[in-house]
């Protein structure tokens, strides 16, 4: 990353209330060993589990520290879902190919249970309490109840439940959505304990990760690759790059970079709030999303009520972006104006051209996992075993996730402007109510 100011998270809500990670060392003395990971997040952490249960010796190597970049500045919404609305991707997949990727996202949410159990974390706070998106037209809530009776009809999937104008209103305490529905399988978690308890876990089973160690070249050689760090070099066979939206830090990282489009998404978080709003504000305790283009999303954690969305541009934090966040926050809660906003900070979402995630070879010594499009807790957890059990020689069914599917993004030097054009449109559509 190339400034002090770049995403900063000094004020993040997550590094204030985390548990203390592991001690990790940086990369000092070179190493060999079968497989070499890029990236300690949710990815690259599941993978070097997924690693070792099979008896293979993995290393993974960290940048910065352990959930430094999305895995530890993400909302904690822990979702199933993708972009991508299920009878959409049938037609243009085929209901087969929907059927698949519907198991495989209720394989993640239950994946995330199991890790947390494997691996022993108690801090990761994973609660199924359902997620709720909430339609801001009649136009939108019209698609949430069609979707849902989909799911029911063609995948017998009867998870999903309808809620009135009157059962959202009471539940969030505001007015602003007509109706909703509720996905009663996701849930919340805390995000960075979540991250640095699987590296506590895997640190405690002698899997070695080392922090502030970036890679800045990786090199073939006849019997696999060398991976470069300032400090010292590894050796290995294969080497899996697990960095997605931040694959643009170094030139090492690149082949991921060119198939990634940088979104920012921003948070902010409340004082606590007094004992009549904590009574009265989302008291279901669940993660919350609107259905906007440039989506909100909303929860409450330790009292404090926590709203974050896309569309902040540019690679720093800007004290307008987040006064923007706070407007549309207040205007959809209006008895949160006034409150003081203790913590604030943004991250990179790595959006894809057909915005699925992709998982695979991408030649005979390289694996990549990313592209999460901004639901990527369970994903990206699930995806990074998907990823070590290929390295170890297994033949998982990627379908639509393969990474030879991926394609790269066309003048990605226009990326930059382009996300603003586009967002700027949808900001546009939302105005108007379309």
């Amino acid at each position: 990353m190339s400034g002090p100011k770049e995403f900063a998270d000094a004020r993040s809500l997550w590094r204030s209330t985390a548990e203390p990670g592991p001690a990790l060392p940086m990369l000092e003395t070179d190493l060999s060993t079968e497989v070499v990971i890029v990236g300690g997040g949710y990815s690259g952490l599941s993978a070097a589990n997924a690693l070792r249960q099979r008896g293979i010796e993995p290393v993974v190597l960290e940048a910065r520290t352990v959930g430094w970049g999305a895995s530890g500045r993400n909302g904690g919404v822990v979702s199933g879902k993708y972009r991508v609305p299920f009878p959409a991707m049938a037609k243009t997949y085929g209901l087969e190919a929907a059927r698949h990727l519907h198991g495989i996202a209720h394989e993640s949410l239950d994946f995330v249970e199991e890790i947390i159990a494997d691996l022993g974390i108690p801090h990761a706070q994973f609660e199924r309490t359902g997620n709720l998106r909430c339609a801001h037209t009649e136009r939108a809530l019209g698609a949430l109840i069609a979707e849902a009776d989909w799911l029911r009809s063609e995948l017998k999937d009867d998870s999903c439940r309808v809620l009135s104008r009157a059962e959202l209103a009471q539940e969030l305490g505001s007015r602003a959505f007509v109706g909703g529905v509720l996905n009663r399988l996701a849930g919340t978690i805390h995000p960075l304990n979540y991250a640095r308890g699987m590296a506590a876990g895997l640190a405690a089973r002698k899997v070695p990760i080392f922090e502030n160690s970036p890679v800045t070249r990786i090199l073939r050689e006849p019997a696999g690759v060398v991976v470069v760090t300032p400090g010292a070099r590894v050796r290995a066979r294969q080497v899996l790059i697990a960095t997605d939206a931040y694959s643009d830090s170094t030139a090492a990282t690149g082949q991921v970079s060119r198939s990634i489009i940088p979104f920012r998404s921003a948070i902010i978080a409340t004082e606590r709030m007094p004992a009549h709003l904590q009574a009265k504000l989302l008291t279901a305790r669940r993660g919350y999303s609107e259905t906007r283009r440039m989506m909100k999303w909303f929860r409450k954690v330790d009292g404090r009520f926590v709203f974050g969305g896309r569309g902040a541009f540019g690679r720093e934090d800007t004290a307008s972006s987040f006064d923007a966040l706070k407007r549309a926050m207040t205007t959809l809660f209006p008895e949160l104006e006034g409150l003081a906003i203790d913590f604030q900070w943004s991250g990179l979402v790595g959006m894809t051209l057909n915005q699925l995630p992709h998982v695979g070879r991408i030649d005979d010594r390289t694996c990549v996992s990313f592209g999460y499009n901004g639901v990527g807790i369970a994903m990206a957890t699930l995806l990074g075993r998907y990823a070590g059990r290929l390295m170890a020689g297994e033949s998982p069914q990627l379908a639509l996730f393969d990474a030879s599917r991926q394609k790269s993004v066309p003048f990605r030097s226009l990326r930059a402007p382009g996300v603003r054009m586009v967002a700027g449109w949808y900001q546009m559509l939302d105005a108007l109510g379309r």
